[in-house]
């Protein structure tokens, strides 16, 4: 009797050479857009004047447990980030399949400046239609504790994106450690938070929201 060798069967790997044998297909983006962009060094820096602590506060509006968040001039915001939301209106057209013909127009920017212990909560943003938070600044402190995390989720100081509910091969979670210079642009109603962190320093983001019109 001969006995039969156990066999796995899998997808072949040299698919580029095979790519006559393959079946027509097509797959669907699914779910948000979740766009990020890198702002220049010079950009950066002009972002970074506008924060303040001596502006008004806005914590009384927000959902952050945190101490210092403050009024930053839409206007001067808009106009440094302006040449960016066009690359934001390429990926909409990527992601969406259709052109985003309508004028884009800041309604309120604040200024984060977070320290140990404080954080965002799960949360979105109303009355507007996408989002945005920028990273100013990112204390070399909180750089070497994030390294030291060995956990499963986005660790300290990270920011994170929440989508739907949970299940099998679907991707509605992800997370990101900033690095200063990153833009994330996003739906408003996208679920999104902040982890706490212990090390000493402040990590300052500038966050944004903007109507279609």
């Amino acid at each position: 009797m001969i006995k039969e060798k156990n066999t796995l069967m899998t997808t072949p790997l040299d698919l580029p050479k095979n790519i006559n044998k393959i079946h027509p297909y097509k797959f669907f983006y699914w779910g948000p857009l979740l766009c990020q962009i890198k702002l220049s060094s010079t950009d950066l820096k002009k972002c970074a004047k506008l924060c303040s602590k001596k502006s008004s506060s806005v914590t009384d509006v927000l959902a952050g447990v945190i101490k210092h968040e403050h009024h930053v001039s839409s206007p001067k915001y808009f106009k440094i980030l302006e040449p960016y939301l066009r690359s934001f209106r390429h990926s909409y057209f990527q992601w969406y399949g259709k052109v985003l013909s309508k004028e884009m127009t800041f309604s309120q920017s604040w200024v984060n400046f977070m320290v140990a212990g404080e954080f965002n909560p799960p949360h979105i943003h109303d009355r507007c239609d996408f989002s945005t938070v920028l990273f100013v600044k990112i204390p070399e402190k909180l750089k070497e504790e994030h390294k030291k995390f060995d956990g499963t989720g986005g660790g300290p100081g990270s920011i994170s994106f929440s989508y739907g509910e949970s299940q099998s091969y679907s991707i509605g979670h992800t997370s990101f450690f900033p690095q200063p210079g990153d833009l994330y642009l996003f739906p408003a109603t996208l679920t999104h938070f902040v982890a706490p962190f212990m090390c000493k320093g402040e990590r300052i983001s500038i966050s944004a929201n903007f109507k279609l019109e």
